[in-house]
């Protein structure tokens, strides 16, 4: 997440997803439902505690090629943190979502994985020799959203609560927040709300105010999920679209295909 956690993470990985020619080249209530339910001898209470799915398996569940048509899937790499140890924010309550936008588990649990779903856009600079490659060629190679996606499991209510833990720092950072990762500083000018998905059990979305070294504002967007004890974070990136400010959109199709296979 250097520079802004779209320029570095998604300057290596969009640059991944070019073509080895081009590489070279560039060098509550209580329901009623429930009353019943408790009404009959049967709780909440009486269930048993949810326990966390394991990375391995969360590695089996994170999108696969071919899961979601017209995108590719590639493996976490070194663009994204490792652990919440490379992840720092200034603020304890802010640093949900700045794991949120890391791929990493917003909630308190070791149970993790990530990898990086892509829009899957032919290059006319995939078929070319690195001296034919443009100008136009490179800045359309990059025009594609990349969404970074993070898995991460809980015992009992954890997901619940990491749920909570975003919702309530989207609206006590709003004011903007520090960031120091992989060696970096990085400021966030503002957070505010977005619209969630509505997808799985419960879903948060917010956007963020990026300062990009005193060039201007990038925006960018991240959605986080719950399906059952499973958290899904969503922070999508469009390389091309750093220098106007204008958010990239996240993909309803990731989303909903994700959360699909948390079911």
């Amino acid at each position: 997440m250097k520079r802004s956690s779209g320029a570095r993470l998604c300057a290596t990985a969009a640059l991944g997803a070019l073509s080895l020619t081009l590489l070279t080249g560039c060098s509550d209530e209580g329901s009623d439902d429930a009353k019943d339910k408790d009404s009959a001898g049967t709780s909440s209470s009486s269930a048993p505690a949810a326990k966390a799915r394991t990375t391995a398996e969360l590695e089996k569940l994170l999108l696969a090629q071919g899961d979601v048509k017209g995108y590719k899937v590639a493996a976490a790499d070194d663009t994204l943190p490792k652990s919440k140890s490379e992840v720092k924010a200034d603020k304890a309550e802010c640093a949900p979502l700045a794991y949120a936008m890391s791929g990493l588990a917003p909630g308190e649990t070791e149970a993790n994985a990530s990898n990086t779903v892509t829009e899957d856009k032919a290059s006319g600079a995939a078929s070319k020799s690195p001296g034919d490659i443009s100008e136009d060629d490179i800045e359309n190679a990059f025009k594609v959203n990349m969404t970074f996606v993070g898995l991460s499991s809980y015992d009992g209510d954890g997901a619940e609560k990491a749920l909570k833990a975003v919702s309530d720092g989207v609206k006590a950072c709003s004011g903007g927040f520090g960031i120091a990762a992989q060696g970096e500083k990085q400021k966030i000018t503002k957070v505010a709300e977005g619209k969630a998905s509505g997808a799985g059990d419960e879903s948060v979305a917010f956007s963020v105010g990026s300062d990009m070294d005193g060039q201007g504002t990038a925006t960018f967007n991240t959605e986080v999920v719950r399906v059952g004890n499973t958290v899904s974070t969503y922070y999508t990136v469009n390389f091309a679209n750093l220098e106007t400010g204008k958010a990239a959109e996240i993909p309803t199709a990731v989303v909903q295909g994700q959360a699909a296979k948390l079911k």
